[in-house]
């Protein structure tokens, strides 16, 4: 698809509401905060106003480049020790803990201090064109209206990998709304084609709507919120409410080929990703051939090796002194790639042998060449919705490290890694690509792919998200089932430990946008529900 502004999203309803922002004059950050409003209400255990995540921000003609970060923080209740006698387990691919009875997980001490609803309404006051009271209308009308169960919800539902921790399906009967929106009369779990309406959640889009983020942050909601997780043993406070702040920073770039990469700052997984091109820059990719067997060795080891270099040394960086300089070095990445060509492996060893993928993404474009890009989450979602507010918590706390002096350690005011990165990609100093991907931990994993697909094959970008995936965040490497056991077997017959998925589609969900000389085309991960909708 060819036009002058384009939004991608993962729900068809939130593509809608943007584009029509964008048809009735609003720009790509109006457009943006729409869609993902109107996300938090068709896909309310991937996001919502509870949540978390990035947005980078590209205003060519104004000179303006940033991301808000907003991260959830760690409630000031917290201890860097709390939990430090319950482990069971890591998860897999290294991206959380199994803890006793799941305290982590799910329910009130799995929450942490939300920061999208503040970062949606930041974009729009200071960089958007619209009244957030317009904005948020659509997101209303579709909590009023409801939502029908789409394939993807489905399968998350019941198909999802749990990797020890709690399933879907008890994650939503966790509280009184739970039970009465997601569940028949029967007591089964809705499926694809019924019908959702969340008791309470328009009702506080709305007073949203009229009062803006203070309500939820030092008003009426807070106190709510509060009030709900004293009595039932949570770590949020009213204090940690009032106190939130976003984060504000130019992006973290670097460079592959020529390209100019533009990504998020830690505690968001950007590092990881322009790490894993500075290895990969010193190969000659399209030469060893797209997804073949010395393609998928090499491209592995690259990522085993930043997801070593995340575990030991990335975190939120008030807490964490992460050495920025040496992993982004050609230098450091040159060293690594010589061991690769020599087939050296890297080594992950965990307490035992995958973060939640609940996230979504909007990617959008406007006619004057803005650019946004976010990535928003609940992490895997901590089951609890305080009655009458409709929406669900995050559930950051299980990705914390309950063993203390780590990088990922708890800490009261803390921000825990996340592996989204969205990323705006420049070539000749304009804009050419704009993407994310929901995913867990695969995310960097799946925008490396789909990167190096626009960049050194030049696929076009439905082409790019749509190609056969793998992974290797652990000592195995994941392959997706489109990938031919002939190219699999050859790593197989080195030692290389595969596993193959059952799925078409996977290792992330990306959606992305590429522009050519003004023109756009779009990409929406086929694995998800999402659409492209050209203007």
């Amino acid at each position: 698809m060819s036009a002058k502004a384009m939004i991608v999203a993962a729900q068809p309803e939130a593509a809608e509401a943007g584009a029509k922002v964008l048809m009735d004059g609003g720009n790509a950050i109006d457009a943006a905060v729409c869609a993902a409003l109107v996300q938090g209400t068709v896909d309310p255990q991937m996001c919502g106003i509870a949540g978390f995540g990035n947005c980078q921000i590209m205003m060519p003609s104004k000179g303006i480049h940033t991301c808000i970060d907003f991260h959830g923080k760690t409630p000031s209740s917290a201890k860097e020790n709390m939990w430090e006698n319950l482990i069971i387990s890591e998860t897999r691919d290294g991206f959380g803990f199994v803890l006793k009875d799941n305290v982590n997980d799910l329910g009130y001490q799995s929450v942490t201090t939300p920061g999208s609803l503040k970062a949606y309404h930041e974009a729009v006051t200071d960089f958007g064109t619209w009244d957030w009271s317009d904005i948020i209308k659509p997101a209303i009308k579709q909590a009023e209206e409801g939502f029908i169960v789409r394939p993807h919800i489905d399968f998350f539902w019941n198909y999802g990998a749990n990797y020890g921790r709690v399933g879907l399906e008890q994650r939503l009967k966790f509280s009184k709304t739970g039970r009465e929106a997601y569940f028949n009369k029967s007591g089964s779990l809705k499926r694809i084609g019924d019908h959702i309406k969340i008791p309470g959640m328009a009702e506080t889009l709305k007073k949203v709507g009229k009062y803006g983020p203070d309500i939820f942050y030092k008003g009426e909601i807070a106190e709510r919120i509060s009030e709900d997780m004293s009595a039932n043993g949570g770590l949020l406070s009213f204090s940690d409410l009032s106190s939130y702040s976003t984060t504000r920073t130019e992006p973290l770039s670097g460079s592959y080929n020529g390209f100019q990469i533009n990504t998020n700052r830690p505690p968001g997984g950007g590092i990881m990703l322009l790490e894993m091109l500075n290895i990969l820059e010193n190969f000659d990719l399209a030469k060893i051939g797209h997804n073949s067997s010395e393609y998928i060795r090499v491209v592995s080891e690259a990522m085993k090796k930043a997801t070593l270099d995340k575990e030991m040394f990335v975190g939120d960086p008030l807490f964490v002194d992460i050495p920025l300089e040496k992993l982004l070095s050609k230098e450091y990445a040159l060293d690594i790639s010589k061991g690769i060509e020599m087939n050296e492996r890297t080594l992950i060893n965990r307490v035992t042998q995958a973060e939640s993928k609940d996230t979504t993404h909007v990617s959008v474009v406007d006619k004057d060449g803005n650019c946004v890009t976010m990535t928003h989450s609940l992490g895997m979602p901590s089951g609890v919705i305080t009655d009458g507010l409709g929406f669900m918590y995050n559930g950051c706390m299980a990705v914390f490290d309950p063993r203390p002096g780590r990088p990922g350690s708890i800490a009261p005011g803390k921000s825990r890694f996340s592996s989204l990165a969205p990323t705006i990609v420049s070539k000749n100093g304009d804009p050419y690509i704009v993407l994310g991907a929901p995913g867990g931990t695969q995310i960097a994993m799946g925008l490396l792919q789909t990167l190096i697909n626009v960049m050194d094959f030049d696929m076009t970008m439905i082409e790019a998200v749509s190609a056969p995936r793998f992974s290797s965040t652990s000592n195995i490497i994941d392959v997706t089932n489109r990938i031919p056991k002939y190219v699999t077997r050859e790593l197989e017959m080195k030692n290389y430990q595969i596993v193959r998925s059952p799925l078409t589609f996977g290792i992330a969900a990306v959606h992305g946008i590429r522009i050519i000389n003004g023109e756009m085309d779009g990409g929406a991960d086929p694995g998800h529900d999402g659409v492209v909708l050209g203007i």
